[in-house]
This record gives structure tokens, sequence and C-alpha cells, in this order.
């Protein structure tokens, strides 16, 4: 007797901070893949609908979904409206991430911009790795941010890449409370990469000077990080509490 095709449910993927840059890039490979994408954005209305348009020409579903993820509620409310369009959640993408332009030392940064970068940075993959761990399917898949400035060791991102080195271990431990799920929870840690969020503030003798310092002598493009979160968050990985350091050789 034969058995009867069953058809694997087709997969998707929250995507925080996706309307512009790498989330962007992000948003369009998954959608590309084949995935219903859900495109979320805090205050670009305009940008996240082209993310969605270009998702939707190629064939696939998206829609955009605004949200604050320093806000749980805001959170819990992206989940509910991603599983009210799209009756489930396997993957959650959290891009979603501030630096200030004018990377003050430590001793000058004000309590705003501290309390601002966690807010977002930390508290906000909190905030979302809560919710999925709620919500995601089982086998689901979880890929945070980080930064390969935890290595570089710059000065003037000192409270940036605190934030981020928390999500490094945070990613690792949230890995090992998943047991059981079948969830995989990694971290992705850019290198200088060609977005406004690098770009803005520095001039062009130190993003020349950053762009030649890895091995490829070149800065990482958006193209670039998409592709190495696709990689996590694809269906089966046997990866799992890691952190991958995209970054061309820098360190």
């Amino acid at each position: 007797m034969e058995q009867a095709n069953i058809a694997t449910p087709q997969q998707v993927a929250i995507v925080t901070g996706a309307s512009r840059g790498i989330g962007a890039e992000i948003a369009r490979q998954l959608g590309k893949q084949g995935y219903k994408v859900v495109v979320n954005y805090a205050g670009s209305a305009a940008e996240a609908k082209a993310v969605v348009d270009a998702i939707v020409a190629d064939q696939s579903h998206a829609i955009a979904v605004q949200a604050d993820v320093a806000d749980p509620k805001a959170v819990n409310a992206l989940f509910e409206q991603t599983i009210a369009a799209f009756g489930r959640v396997d993957v959650l993408i959290n891009n979603a991430g501030i630096m200030p332009p004018n990377l003050p030392m430590l001793a000058d940064t004000d309590d705003a911009t501290f309390d601002r970068l966690i807010a977002v940075n930390l508290k906000g993959s909190f905030n979302t790795m809560r919710a999925a761990a709620a919500h995601l399917q089982q086998g689901g898949r979880i890929v945070n941010f980080s930064t390969s400035v935890i290595g570089l060791a710059l000065p003037g991102y000192a409270v940036y890449a605190a934030t981020k080195g928390a999500i490094e271990v945070m990613t690792n431990i949230f890995a090992k409370e998943l047991r059981g799920k079948q969830i995989t929870v990694n971290a992705v840690a850019p290198g200088p990469t060609a977005t406004a969020l690098f770009l803005d503030g520095k001039s062009p003798e130190v993003v020349e000077r950053m762009s030649k310092a890895a091995p490829l002598e070149r800065l990482g493009a958006p193209e670039d990080i998409a592709a190495t979160v696709a990689f996590l968050a694809a269906p089966g990985n046997w990866v799992n509490g890691q952190t991958l350091r995209a970054n061309g050789g820098l360190v």
C-alpha cells in the first residue's frame, strides 16, 4: 500500500529590523529560498513595504509588522500577528540593533545612550527569544546578532560590544535550555559591513582603513552576512549554541 505524500508546511521566518541594511537582505534571501517572511520594523514603514514587495515579486509570501523589540508587549503582538497570518513560526532572526554614530568613549557615554543600547540590543533580543520559546515550532531555529568588535576591542565601542557579548552568552545558554524542543540557537558576529549602521559618522579615511584590515581586503556586504544567517537558519542544522564570526578573517 502506497503511503500518502504529506506536504511539509512552508517555513515561516520573523526577521527583526528588516526594513533596511542586513536585515532587509536577510528577508529577501529567505524569501527567495521559499520562506514566508515577516518583515519587522520599528519606524520605517515605507522601506519595510519595499522589502515585502520585493519578496512577493519573487513569488514568496511576506508581510510587514511594526514592533519595537524593546517593548515586550509589542514583541508578543509580533508573534501573534505572524501566527494569525501564516499559522506558525519556525525561524527567528534577531537582527534589530542600534549603534551610536558618534561612538563615544565609555566615560563620555550618557545615560540615555547607554539605556537605549541595552533596551534594543540586549533586552530586545531577550524579549524575542523569550517569546520564541513559547511560539516556535519543534525544530525551529533562532539566529542572534553579535559583532566582531568584541574581538577587535576598539575604543568607542565599549557599551555596544558589551550588549553583544551578553548576546553570545545568552545564545549558548539558551540553546541548552531548549533541550527537548529540537530548536537551535546560534549567533552571527559580522565584521565591518557596508551598511548605514557601520558607515554613519565615519570619515572616508576610517572606512578605507577598516576595509583593508581583513585579509580579504574589503568590507563585508549585506549579502555576505545574509548567506551566513541563511545557513544557520536552515532546517536540521547540527550547529547549535555557537557564534559564527563572518568578518573576512579580520579577527
